[in-house]
This record gives structure tokens, C-alpha cells and sequence, in this order.
């Protein structure tokens, strides 16, 4: 019943149903909001789009396929997202413990290991929600929801395309649950994809929006809606929207230091360190990354819960000096990230400043070693 609470994301007393909470209304961007109808329209063409852009990723031959670039954990993912094989439903209890499990798996930074089990999760979760009626729908929507959340993580990670799919399909099947925290876990890496493809306004208003749901007052929705400040902080910043990213952020950690500390949140905690990690990260996106010197100074990266986030706040240090133009400490950086997460400094985005940092001016003791090791230069 514990285990089952903690990814359904409501207290055991309650699993059989409440009221959804609604808070007060957050800081948003100013520009046009779009309607509810718009954001899906929208959504629907940009989905239409990754979906395209995917199916060509996986049949892709030579340096531009799926599993050229990401693994073949990453293709055997792509797969399964537009080609969902036949399940059996399996008792909610056991996905429960398989959702679970896969969270594990990400927070150890272990992604094609992650890759690997994800497909199978998938097609057991959707057989397990299809086949459920009534609040056993919901509380299967919501497992669902999460195992696509994790999708769309690791997606993000390898610069898939898939991710459209599996942040759509997230959100869709977090509204069938009823339950607030999943959906706004699943508007967070929906937003993620948006920013990514540009659209950085429309991802702030997106999370705003969804934050404005959710009640600060409560452990787990007020954890929910400081992790979509954060993102929507990241968002405004990536749009170079300094005013907004800074005043998002400061409301983040106001809420961060109200709320106790909330572990249990499917991949990222709602604490003052998170906060310090994308304050680092904002300011690298607004190109002042001499502010984020004091903030790296007093961040104690080695009390963060799990090697994946912990290998995050290392890489947003490693963007940090390279601004700065301090190879030696962006290296060291990096050497960081790899004894935290091996798999996290052989991602794409990892492999492209490890290779920046090889060709730039600065001669690094143990840098060409370090780039072969983790595939950022050819042996």
C-alpha cells in the first residue's frame, strides 16, 4: 500500500480518492496566453512533427540513426513508443513496484539499463489502465503517467525526438488520473520539450499555469509546483528573459525553504539545493555565469539524494567555468560528473563540451583520454 501510495503520489490513508486541491495564482510571462484549445492544437502539430522526426530517426542508417547516436537502448525505445506491442494487464501492485523500480534505475543515472526495461513497463502499464474500470483506472493512469514521465526523461537525455511523444502521452494519461502531482510532473517534462524546440514562452505559460493549480500549502502539490517554478525560471532564462527567469526563481526558493524538504517526487526534489542547482543553471542560460560562482562556492553537490542529480549540478558547474573560460576546473567538473554517473558524461550534450573543451585554447592534462573513455573523440 506504501509503495503504491508513493507513485500514485497521495498519503496511503487517502488512496482511495479525494478532492484535487487549487492554490493561488503564480507570476506569469507577459505575453498572450494561450487558450486551452490552442495548447492543444498546438501540441497536436508540434506531436505530428516528433513523430515524424522519430520514425526518421529510426529508420536511419550511418552516424544520423537513433542508435548511432544514443545507443541501442535509445532505437529499441523509439520502437517501442510508435510500435507498442500486445500486453497481458498485470496487477496494479506489481506495476506499482516495476514503476518503481525504473525510478531507481533513473535517479542511478543507469539509462541503458533504463532504456532496455522501459518498453516492457510501458505496454504492461497501458494493458493494466486499459483493462481497469472506475478508481483502479485512475490509480493505473496514474502508474502509466509515471512510466511515460520516466520516458520522457531519458528521451530528453539522449536528444530524441521521442520525447514529444512520451511527455504527450504523460500528461494525457496524468489528467485521467485525478490526481494533481502526476499532472504536474508530466506538464514539467512537457514543457522540457517545448523549451527545447524553441518554444521557451510557451513553456513558461504552461508551467505557470499548471503551478497556479497546485496548493503551496501542501507537501507534495507545493513540492510539485516549486519543481515547475524552477523549470519555468530555466525556460525564461533559455528565451533571455532575465526579469521573469530571476523573479520565478526567487519564488521557487522561497517555497522551497517553507516546505519541508519532500523525497518521493518522481525525479527531481523540491529543496533549497535543487534551487542553488538551477540558479547555476539560469544564470549560464543568461549568460552571466560569473554570478553563479558564489552560489557553486556555498552548493554542497555530495548531500544531493541520487547520482543523477548529483551529476546534473556537476554538469551545470562544468557550463559555468567553460563561460568562464577556466578549462582546468571545467575539466575537473567533468571528471565529477563521470565518477557520479559514468552513462550521464557519454550523453550528447556531455560528449559536445567534453569536445569543445578539447579543441578550445586551454591544454588540459588528461583531457584527450578523458574524451576517448567517454566517446567524445574517436580512439
Amino acid at each position: 500500500m506504501l509503495l503504491m501510495a508513493e507513485v500514485l503520489g497521495i498519503p496511503p490513508e487517502r488512496l482511495c480518492g479525494s478532492a484535487v486541491p487549487h492554490g493561488p495564482v503564480v507570476a506569469t510571462v507577459a505575453s498572450e496566453r494561450l487558450s486551452d484549445e490552442e495548447d492543444a492544437v498546438r501540441r497536436r502539430e508540434l506531436l505530428a512533427g516528433a513523430l515524424a522526426a522519430g520514425a526518421t530517426a529510426m529508420v536511419g542508417t550511418g552516424a544520423t540513426s537513433a542508435a548511432a547516436v544514443s545507443g541501442d537502448s535509445a532505437a529499441s525505445l523509439e520502437e517501442a513508443l510508435f510500435r507498442l506491442p500486445a500486453a497481458d494487464a498485470v496487477p496494479l501492485a506489481v506495476l506499482t513496484a516495476q514503476t518503481v523500480a525504473a525510478r531507481r534505475t533513473f535517479q542511478a543515472a543507469r539509462y541503458s539499463d533504463l532504456g532496455h526495461s522501459l518498453p516492457g513497463l510501458l505496454t504492461a502499464a497501458e494493458a493494466t489502465r486499459d483493462a481497469a474500470t472506475g478508481r483502479a483506472r485512475q490509480q493505473a493512469a496514474a502508474v502509466l503517467a509515471r512510466a511515460y514521465v520516466l520516458t520522457a526523461e531519458l528521451a530528453t537525455k539522449q536528444h530524441s525526438d521521442a520525447a514529444w511523444v512520451a511527455a504527450d502521452r504523460a500528461l494525457i494519461a496524468a489528467r485521467a488520473s485525478g490526481s494533481p502531482v502526476p499532472v504536474g510532473e508530466a506538464s514539467r517534462v512537457l514543457a522540457i520539450t517545448m523549451r527545447r524546440s524553441g518554444r521557451w514562452s510557451s513553456a513558461v505559460n504552461l508551467l505557470t499555469r499548471e503551478a497556479a493549480e497546485l496548493d503551496p500549502s501542501r507537501e507534495r502539490t507545493g513540492a510539485v509546483r516549486t519543481t515547475l517554478l524552477l523549470t519555468a525560471a530555466y525556460s525564461a532564462a533559455s528565451g533571455g528573459d532575465r526579469s521573469t527567469a530571476l523573479a520565478l526563481l526567487d519564488e521557487a526558493e522561497e517555497y522551497a525553504e517553507r516546505l519541508p524538504a519532500v523525497q518521493g517526487l518522481f525525479t527531481v526534489e523540491a529543496t533549497r539545493a535543487q534551487v542553488d542547482v538551477y540558479r547555476i543553471g539560469v544564470l549560464n542560460a543568461l549568460g552571466t555565469p560569473d554570478e553563479g560562482v558564489k552560489v557553486v562556492a556555498g552548493l554542497n553537490i555530495g548531500f544531493m539524494p541520487t547520482p543523477e542529480r548529483r551529476a546534473r549540478a556537476w554538469t551545470d558547474t562544468a557550463r559555468m567555468w567553460h563561460a568562464l573560460g577556466n578549462g582546468q576546473q571545467t575539466f575537473a567538473a567533468l571528471r565529477r560528473v563521470e565518477q557520479e554517473a559514468p552513462q550521464e558524461v557519454r550523453r550528447p550534450a556531455l560528449r559536445a563540451l567534453t569536445s569543445d573543451l578539447l579543441y578550445g585554447p586551454a591544454r588540459v592534462q588528461g583531457l584527450r583520454e578523458f574524451a576517448i573513455r567517454t566517446g567524445a573523440l574517436a580512439a
